[in-house]
């Protein structure tokens, strides 16, 4: 029993809240109170957040914080549920963590603070494996969440906020809490997010060929699931915008056969007006484009119909091969929890603050300014009101808006990156990967610096081999270059995406001339913004006058 009398009152009050809620001792009681875990897992590929080409903008959001505020951080269980039913970590985790609060040395404190950080993530691999379970208990959740591990770490304003906090996506956008990153990695919803390192071989109980055969048909239908999503949602879009052609091309030719009565002939009616003359042109410019959405949809058809025969052909021989999906799962898991710490260790950086673990003592964000998801869809749907590019991809010259995934990670960060620009199997449609840190100073940069990430990888993969000379990277380096710089050319591409963003955007000039000019050709302003510009600036008005020039030129 520890002598609450010998420490500070404050660490006594969390300290006894935590030994209340366990066993006698230290010892944590592993697997009482807790339902047995159901593993849901299936190796079948599945997309919850489909990609739909024909959504041109996010939802409004209405509600921020719910009106029934969840009771969890008052349950005295709290502590003892969210760490029993573990392994050994939960051990370690609670040893440290009881540690780091009773210490008074700094320099001792410093120690068991830096220890705990390892300890952590070797818990969070044991816990993670259970988000797989609706019935998994709320507390898991939370910590897995949020890092709530305590809730007398935590002040009752604070205790409030994350009470008040939605549990479920309502909005239907790719935005993930890790748990339920975790949850859909497991059950093969959400494919893994790339890395440099070589996967393990499988060992099973089966021979090693047969696992072997069935990894690579796994291999070949995740590739191919990517190529059917991509053939499907090119389909759809170049249905829809058949149908628009269609109902514009009906409207003219209603107008064009629409003849108003003679008065001085009774019976008869005019010939076609000067008005209606001219849509002979504009009907046959119509059937024109109709022709060549047929063609395009001849190609889309036949793209969908081949990914899908060979997606059913492959799942066929999958069922025949048999069902070792636990074991891959777990492995799958185990790659993405480790990608996510490295994930979350880039939102920080060398010298920010990696303790994991949610805490008064650094939380200090506003309701508004904490990386919940609600929060982090309108500042995206901000972002993308003045940059409208934000989140599109040319592809046979047409512009294809693709949100990415964004994952929501509870670190103390002010930065984000992005994690991957697409899928390296279907560049066309796939989603990329940003994410963001859940407690920033400020939690719009930190969702600005991601995107600007996502702008400049996309616009570099595009490039390819010519990024340092053609479209937005090639552009910007040759300025960077010309500067004589030093450092990585990205890292300046995103702050200044940022004043173009938060500055620029309301007539605030502070890029450089050429910058400017890179950023209004290559990240373009909502056309609206553009107009109230160059009202305001010759600088602007000139950029303004270059992209009439540049619309009357050939090749623009």
């Amino acid at each position: 029993m520890i002598m609450y009398d010998e420490i500070s009152p404050e660490i006594a009050a969390l300290l006894e809240h935590a030994e209340k809620s366990l066993p006698s001792g230290t010892t944590l009681s592993i697997d009482a109170d807790l339902p047995d875990i159901e593993d849901t897992s299936t190796n079948k590929s599945q997309n919850v957040n489909p990609v739909n080409l024909n959504i041109k903008g996010f939802a409004e959001i209405t509600d921020f914080f719910s009106q029934t505020p969840l009771d969890v951080f008052a349950d005295s269980a709290y502590y003892k549920t969210a760490l029993s039913g573990e392994n050994d970590s939960s051990q370690r985790l609670h040893a440290i963590l009881t540690k780091y609060l009773t210490c008074k040395d700094p320099k001792d404190r410093s120690v068991y603070r830096q220890q705990l950080i390892p300890i952590y993530w070797d818990f969070i691999r044991s816990v993670a494996k259970k988000m797989v379970n609706a019935s998994t208990p709320l507390p898991k959740k939370l910590l897995v969440r949020f890092g709530a591990i305590l809730p007398t770490l935590l002040n009752d304003e604070q205790k409030d906020l994350f009470s008040s906090v939605f549990m479920d996506n309502h909005h239907g956008e790719p935005i993930y809490y890790i748990d339920e990153w975790f949850r859909d990695i497991a059950r093969g919803i959400v494919g893994l997010s790339a890395t440099d390192e070589a996967r393990p071989k499988k060992k099973g109980g089966k021979s090693g060929n047969n696992i072997d055969d069935t990894s690579k048909l796994m291999q070949l239908q995740s590739k191919n699931s990517s190529k059917l999503q991509s053939a499907e949602s090119l389909l759809l879009s170049k249905e829809n915008e058949r149908s628009m052609a269609e109902a514009e091309l009906k409207s003219k030719v209603e107008q064009l056969c629409d003849h108003i009565p003679l008065m001085d002939i009774s019976g008869h009616k005019a010939p076609l007006n000067d008005l209606q003359k001219r849509l002979f042109n504009e009907i046959t410019e119509k059937l024109k484009q109709l022709q060549r959405i047929d063609k395009d949809l001849n190609l889309y058809i036949s793209e969908y119909r081949e990914a899908k025969e060979i997606s059913t052909s492959l799942q066929q021989k999958l069922d025949e091969a048999g069902d070792f999906s636990e074991d891959i799962d777990t492995s799958n898991l185990d790659t993405e929890i480790a990608t996510i710490r490295q994930m979350a260790k880039m939102t920080v950086g060398r010298q920010g603050n990696h303790f994991p673990i949610l805490t008064r003592e650094f939380f200090h964000c506003t309701p508004r300014g904490t990386g919940f998801r609600e929060n982090v869809l309108a500042t995206l749907a901000w972002i993308e009101s003045i940059d409208p590019g934000a989140f599109c991809r040319i592809h046979r010259n047409q512009s294809n808006r693709i949100v990415p995934y964004v994952i929501l990670v509870p670190t103390y960060g002010d930065s984000g990156l992005c994690w991957e620009p697409f899928d390296r199997y279907n560049r066309t449609s796939s989603r990329g990967r940003i994410v963001i840190p859940m407690y920033p100073k400020n939690l719009q940069i930190a969702v600005l610096t991601a995107v600007a990430d996502l702008r400049w990888q996309v616009a570099k993969e595009k490039a390819s081999y010519h990024w340092m000379e053609e479209g937005l990277t090639g552009q910007y380096y040759m300025w960077f270059a010309s500067q004589k710089l030093k450092g990585d050319v990205k890292d300046y591409f995103i702050e200044d995406y940022v004043s173009w963003i938060t500055k620029e955007s309301e007539g605030v000039q502070r890029l450089e001339k050429d910058v400017r000019g890179v950023f209004w050709r290559y990240v373009p302003f909502a056309q609206e913004i553009k107009d109230t510009l160059k009202t305001r600036s010759p600088i602007y008005q000139e950029l303004y006058q270059r992209d009439i020039n540049r619309s009357m030129s050939d090749g623009y």
